[in-house]
């Protein structure tokens, strides 16, 4: 009998703790876009321009490619290598108002190009798949004529990552496709990694 007892008491208990559960908080929309990259870590991925400046050749002949290299705490580094040229890292982080994007340029031999870190913030809440990121003060006192830039950073698991740039005011536009449902072999390490 005391068996018993003690059974239905513990049950109650636990019926009685489990109900009294919060439900799990809502994933906010920069969470699930920073974990959808977070869940390319470790992977590469060939990229096409679908929309360019005309006259624009930066990006034309050459192999685009994207690696979502290194998945940190609070930061994601993704090299963007064109060709042999590995001078490029896009690079996310959190703060303490949302996201932000900047841009790592390297020379060959390691260190930082003169016109580097540029980029800007994400403010809280933007879209799970889709992020903007406006041009901060460092960038319009780098290069004052991108104070009006915003970089789009756009993610489908399984079907495509998006970097976009668009300059307000002009008609200059970039926007790159990665296809994310065809993984390519590892590139090798951007200028500048301390690591192989």
């Amino acid at each position: 009998m005391r068996f018993f007892q003690l059974t239905i008491a513990l049950t109650l208990a636990i019926g009685t703790f489990q109900g009294c559960r919060t439900a799990p908080a809502e994933v906010s929309a920069q969470e699930a876009f920073w974990m959808a990259i977070e869940s390319l870590c470790g992977q590469a991925f060939a990229g096409t321009v679908v929309e360019a400046p005309v006259g624009d050749t930066t990006f034309a002949g050459v192999e685009l490619v994207m690696h979502v290299r290194t998945c940190q705490e609070g930061e994601l580094r993704i090299p963007f290598h064109l060709g042999e040229d590995r001078s490029r890292t896009w690079v996310l982080s959190r703060t303490d108002s949302g996201l932000r994007l900047k841009h790592d340029h390297r020379h060959a031999d390691g260190t930082e190009d003169s016109i580097t870190q540029y980029g800007g913030d994400a403010p809280s809440p933007g879209e799970p798949g889709r992020q903007e990121f406006r041009a901060d003060s460092l960038t319009a006192a780098l290069i004052p004529a991108a104070a009006t830039n915003v970089w789009t950073i756009e993610v489908e698991p399984g079907s495509r990552f998006v970097y976009a740039l668009r300059r307000e005011g002009t008609d200059r536009r970039f926007r790159i496709e990665f296809d994310l449902s065809r993984p390519i072999p590892i590139p090798p390490a951007p200028w500048g990694s301390v690591d192989p």
